[in-house]
Parts: C-alpha cells; sequence; structure tokens
C-alpha cells in the first residue's frame, strides 16, 4: 500500500515538473483589431555580447542579453522607434517576455533621447557563462 502511494506520488510530482516549462512560456502579444503605432512587430538587429560595439558605452543601441542572441523570433511592442515589451522564442518556438532593464547598460547615453531612448533586454532566467 505505501509502495502505491509513494509511486503515485512521485508519478504526479513528475507530471508537475515536466509542465512547469510550459506553463512559464509567455504567450506573443495580441496585435489590436484596429491600426496602431504600438502594435507588435518583429524586431532584428539587437546589439548582443558577441559584438564588440555592445560594449561600447557610447553606441545607443538596443542590447540583447540571451542565449539565443538574435537566432530566434523577437516580437516587441513600441512607439516611434522606443521599444517597449519584447517576447523572444525560445529554441522550441515558445515566447518568453523579455526583462527590460532600468539602463541600457553598458550604454552610457540615449537616456535622454524622446522615449528613454534604446533599451537592454535580457532573457528571463539567462546568466551569461553558466550553462
Amino acid at each position: 500500500m505505501f509502495r502505491r502511494i509513494a509511486v503515485t506520488a512521485a508519478v504526479v510530482a513528475g507530471a508537475a515538473a515536466l509542465g512547469t516549462g510550459t506553463a512559464n512560456a509567455d504567450e506573443w502579444p495580441t496585435p489590436p483589431p484596429y491600426p496602431s503605432p504600438t502594435a507588435p512587430q518583429d524586431v532584428t538587429g539587437f546589439l548582443t555580447p558577441q559584438d564588440p560595439d555592445y560594449w561600447n558605452p557610447f553606441v545607443s543601441k538596443n542590447r540583447l542579453t540571451s542565449p539565443y542572441g538574435n537566432s530566434t523570433r523577437i516580437v516587441c511592442t513600441g512607439f516611434h522607434g522606443v521599444l517597449g515589451s519584447c517576447w523572444q522564442a525560445d529554441s522550441n518556438g515558445n515566447p518568453h517576455k523579455l526583462i527590460l532593464l532600468n539602463m541600457n547598460y553598458p550604454g552610457s547615453t540615449g537616456q535622454l533621447l524622446p522615449g528613454g531612448g534604446p533599451g537592454h533586454f535580457v532573457y528571463p532566467g539567462f546568466i551569461p557563462g553558466i550553462g
């Protein structure tokens, strides 16, 4: 009897753990049913750590710190060229909302531009150099 309860508990725990990856995935932003300047759109050309300009504090461009770099789909909302929220696909195509840092570090310019200028987006849970 104890063995059955233990096996059942292990199966339930395993199923819950497997379902966690799907539950943590976000959804792509939904375009509004009317024309909007803030509608989500595909975005490319982020500076990544492999690009020397990423480390140049005088380069005022959007930065991305992600295990996927620019290799997977990225969708952002924004206004007049300033990105607000972004989502990036993982290797299976599932979207994950990127974290927008308060500053475009290591960039040191651009925050005085209209809308705050370029941003630095980080893939959730990603720690460079680990894994």
